[in-house]
């Protein structure tokens, strides 16, 4: 397996999954692509093993256990870790991440542990997205910023660069977040000790242009009472010790 591996979660991605395997197929054959289906309903899992096929590069995992794209990423990066993967790459399937952006994070990567696509660093944008969804992400990250003193200005971004020793560093049995919530989590732990470097490249965030997004009322409730939860855990623990 070629040292860099993306991680690509995907949940009734049917339309977007050929578009995104071509585009990252095109730059370069030494990206390995993992694809991760979370119980799709549309067939998504079955493109994306014809796919592998035909592109090559190309690998599937079937989840059959608990849905959520926390779990769907954290079965990602044990099977990509298990495999000898150095760097491991996320992002989304809908194209609100441009693929083509992939080589400046990995570039960004030699000077850093981490590094994250960023709405909010300077030279970052969000597109085609309505105001009231521009003004709950700004504070959702304020918000978390500010909850676990977090070194990014997009703390909720999933377009992001690991280096292998920095997920081999998380303890996994600690989190608890099944939704994008996890992103906070993984940064959190991945930012804490040894020096860890984080760093941030802007993007410009673009709404999907097609299928349906996984990101509503519910999940924005059920992801901040997670991190409420971890948050008091973590003052408990230093509390007592």
């Amino acid at each position: 397996m070629p040292n860099i591996c993306v991680v690509l979660p995907t949940l009734n991605e049917a339309e977007n999954l050929p578009r995104m395997l071509e585009a990252i197929r095109a730059l370069g054959a030494d990206l390995q692509v993992l694809v991760v289906d979370d119980l799709s309903q549309d067939g998504t899992g079955q493109v994306a093993e014809g796919l592998a096929q035909l592109l090559g590069g190309i690998a599937v995992v079937h989840r059959t256990g608990r849905p959520g794209y926390g779990q769907a990423l954290t079965e990602g990066f044990r099977w990509a870790l298990d495999r000898g993967a150095q760097v491991l790459l996320t992002l989304d399937c809908d194209f609100s991440h441009d693929p083509a952006d992939i080589p400046r994070l990995l570039a960004a990567l030699e000077h850093a542990d981490l590094v994250v696509g960023s709405r909010y660093t300077t030279g970052g944008a969000i597109r085609d997205w309505p105001r009231y969804r521009r003004l709950l992400s700004a504070a959702a990250n304020g918000f978390v910023r500010t909850l676990f003193r977090l070194p990014s200005r997009d703390c909720t971004s999933g377009f992001r660069a690991y280096r292998r020793q920095v997920l081999e560093g998380i303890p996994w049995d600690r989190l608890h977040s099944p939704g994008y919530s996890f992103l906070v989590e993984v940064l959190y732990w991945a930012s804490r000790g040894g020096g860890r470097r984080v760093a941030e490249v802007p993007i410009c965030f673009t709404d999907r242009k097609w299928g349906k997004s996984k990101m509503g009322p519910r999940e924005i409730v059920f992801g901040a009472a997670n991190l409420l939860k971890l948050r008091l855990q973590l003052l408990l623990q230093r509390a007592r010790y």
